[in-house]
């Protein structure tokens, strides 16, 4: 209760005092009262979660709790993930602060590898496409709705380079140091729905709430109406773990509407874990999965990105305006790069990430691999943009 109280003070404070204030006005009351100055601590949603799971996992005699306080509080402050995950838990980070360290040579070099694709999605990819989101997003009266789409387009590979990203900085920069963090993206963008979607999107948060909400509610071992209700919660409380604004409970709530569907047609997609295993080039059926669960996705994110719930539906309606099948006035340049590096995905899809390329027999040709990824960061960087998870 301290650990969520002190959470909804800094976070979430001024957005239930506003939102009274909204219902008294609604029936002609005026409620005052003024808001507070709070400044919120970088990543508190995320080391919150992390303490909050080593306390139920105590209570519910699922872990052992530990009598070493320097390991506590180093599993509760380990720098690489504190401000922006992985959301770790305890049971598999606070032993690794207990037993002995080695330098291990495999394991740095994946680490150093990590760290030069972490940079690649932020630099070049990220803050490339922040450019184009921010003028599209601020200006969206201006520009076709063909154009708006690619704004959306955009953003969602903005937020994917950009929180990837700083989770492959983290995890390499833990592996540096002789620690092992969980996998937090696997390619999500290649999906074949939105159950494969949270599989493989924000892993350390859709698992938080998968064990700690979603299966003490029941989980799917229940009536339908609870098994709905059930996935109606995850996501409400998902999109409101985001931040203090309507336009994230919406979009909890478009992702728990699609989920729907998967309940009613009583088959859970039972998708093997790699689509199309072995082949080289996917089937028909599998790039019209893949291409209508991101497109849910992409207009899911309309309302992440939005200012407020207004211009979400201002730019909707943008959007989905005779002008959608004009000709957007955006880099092409820039959708044939994004529309190239999922093609890289793909063919690295069975890979824990894409720069696991020891099937390269050639030590010269890996290394020009790495320096030409080099070469791109310094070459094509955008301008340096703030890491988006950094707010929440």
């Amino acid at each position: 209760m301290v650990n969520l109280g002190i959470l909804g003070y800094f976070k979430y404070y001024n957005f239930f005092l506003e939102s009274f204030q909204d219902v008294f006005s609604l029936f002609g009351r005026s409620l005052e009262s003024s808001t507070l100055n709070i400044l919120l601590p970088v990543g508190i949603s995320f080391y919150t979660f992390q303490t909050l799971s080593y306390t139920i996992d105590v209570y519910r005699n699922r872990l052992e709790p530990t009598n070493n306080m320097l390991s506590f509080f180093a599993f509760v402050s380990f720098f690489p993930q504190l401000v922006a995950g992985p959301i770790e838990r305890a049971s598999n980070l606070l032993p690794q602060f207990e037993k002995k360290r080695q330098f291990d040579y495999a394991k740095s070099v994946d680490g150093l590898r990590l760290i030069l694709l972490g940079l690649f999605k932020k630099m070049v990819i990220a803050d490339n496409c922040a450019l184009a989101v921010n003028e599209i997003f601020t200006n969206y009266s201006d520009y076709s709705g063909s154009t708006l789409f690619f704004g959306a387009f955009f953003f969602a590979f903005q937020i994917y380079g950009d929180f990837s990203g700083y989770s492959d900085i983290a995890i390499g920069s833990a592996r540096l140091l002789g620690f092992d963090l969980m996998q937090n993206f696997n390619s999500p963008y290649l999906s074949r729905n939105l159950t494969e979607f949270w599989r493989r999107w924000h892993i350390s948060l859709s698992t938080w709430f998968r064990d700690y909400v979603y299966i003490p509610l029941g989980g799917s071992q229940v009536s339908k109406s609870k098994w709905v209700r059930n996935i109606f919660v995850v996501f409400l409380l998902s999109g409101f773990w985001h931040g203090a604004n309507w336009t994230f409970i919406i979009w909890g709530f478009i992702h728990a509407l699609f989920f729907l569907p998967l309940i009613f047609r009583k088959k859970q997609a039972n998708f093997k874990e790699e689509a199309d295993e072995g082949k080289l080039l996917p089937s028909l059926k599998t790039v019209f999965q893949i291409g209508s669960t991101f497109l849910i996705v992409l207009l899911a994110w309309v309302f992440f990105r939005a200012e407020n719930v207004s211009h979400a539906f201002l730019y909707l309606q943008g959007l989905f305006s005779a002008s959608l099948f004009s000709f957007p006035t955006v880099s092409r340049g820039l959708v044939l790069f994004l529309i190239i590096y999922m093609i890289f995905e793909w063919l690295q899809r069975d890979k824990k990430h894409l720069l696991e390329i020891d099937f390269i027999s050639s030590k010269p040709l890996r290394i020009a691999i790495y320096y030409g990824l080099v070469l791109l960061i310094f070459y094509f960087g955008g301008d340096t943009q703030p890491f988006i998870y950094f707010q929440f």
